[in-house]
């Protein structure tokens, strides 16, 4: 990918920082990578399967190539695959020379506890805040797994171990390829990695057909509660506390909900509000692209891509849903 002209940007501060920041190709990350050592791979807050498996596959590439490279040890694993996590986990007093963010927009998403800088960002996150170094930034892929493909191909090539955590990281992005996301690319990609050896009915089973008693009863509280706005072309669901606490739910458990409303016939647009306290919640946009999910998103301080974004607003969770419905009624105008 060819570095962003200055003509492109929009003022002097944000020519500033790509003065100070590069945007990288294939084969000048692969040089850095290669010649450098002793890596700290960092994933997202709250993170997915998309972060976890290209970090893991990452971490797996650089070791095979001789290199030392762990994961930076997320507290928020548990909550979403941590067995893709714990054979890369860094032990007490590593010191890292060159740290490594997957699948991260901007430093706001550091995980907890995690107070470094970023050398490298490999995302495909149009809203990606060039807050790294160095930035291989590929914005048309549906996920970053896609990326990290590309440059463990050039690292050491694809073998089955390191295809299974590539294909965890498409697959669970793209909601197993249904989602708006889903291009031709990413389906070639799936193939690619099942070629290579990944087992995609294993997966597919584990990811996306296995579901917890206290997952069940959840999503039975969120089907039966959406709230329909413009005719149904707008379905939004509010997951509130007392909803986890009656169906016995723990985050663990939250992976995902916020494609249940795009399952309701005629919706255009879905939100997802999962309450945090009284007075915030946490936003998960999805739409068919009529309306751009980043901009709305951007509106609150979050971001991320036109059809599928993310952000936290300062709101009671049922006054955000009539908010965010005003705000998309606008859009559909």
């Amino acid at each position: 990918m060819a570095r962003i002209s200055t003509k492109s940007l929009t003022n002097r501060a944000s020519w500033l920082v790509l003065r100070r920041n590069r945007i990288m190709t294939i084969g000048e990350t692969v040089g850095i990578l290669r010649d450098n050592d002793d890596f700290l791979v960092v994933t997202h807050i709250r993170p997915d399967g998309d972060t976890i498996g290209s970090a893991s596959a990452l971490c797996y590439a650089l070791r095979k190539i001789g290199k030392t490279a762990y994961l930076y040890n997320n507290p928020q694993f548990g909550d979403s695959y941590p067995w893709l996590a714990e054979p890369y986990l860094a032990p007490e007093g590593f010191e890292p020379k060159y740290t490594v963010c997957v699948d991260m927009a901007d430093k706001g998403l550091y995980p907890e506890g995690f107070k470094g800088s970023a050398d490298l960002c490999i995302d495909h996150h149009p809203s990606n805040s060039l807050y790294a170094k160095n930035t291989l930034l590929w914005p048309h892929k549906a996920s970053c797994g896609e990326i990290v493909m590309e440059l463990v191909k050039e690292l050491c090539g694809l073998d089955a171990e390191v295809s299974e955590l590539l294909y965890v990281a498409v697959s669970t992005d793209t909601g197993c390829f249904v989602y708006g996301n889903t291009t031709g690319e990413t389906l070639n990609a799936a193939s690619e990695l099942c070629f290579a050896g990944a087992r995609n009915a294993f997966l597919n089973k584990i990811l996306f057909r296995t579901s917890s008693k206290a997952r069940l009863a959840l999503e039975a509280q969120i089907l039966s509660s959406f709230l329909y706005y413009h005719d149904g072309k707008t379905v939004i669901s509010v997951v509130t506390k007392e909803m986890l606490e009656k169906a016995g739910a723990n985050e663990k458990d939250c992976q995902d909900i916020a494609a249940l409303p795009g399952r309701a016939e005629g919706a255009f647009t879905s939100v997802t509000i999962k309450e945090i306290d009284e007075n915030s919640c946490k936003i998960s946009f999805r739409t068919n692209g009529l309306v751009d999910a980043n901009k709305v998103c951007a509106m609150f301080g979050g971001g991320g891509h036109k059809m599928a974004s993310g952000c936290t607003i300062k709101m009671n969770s049922f006054k955000a849903a009539d908010t965010l419905a005003d705000i998309i009624g606008e859009e559909y105008k």
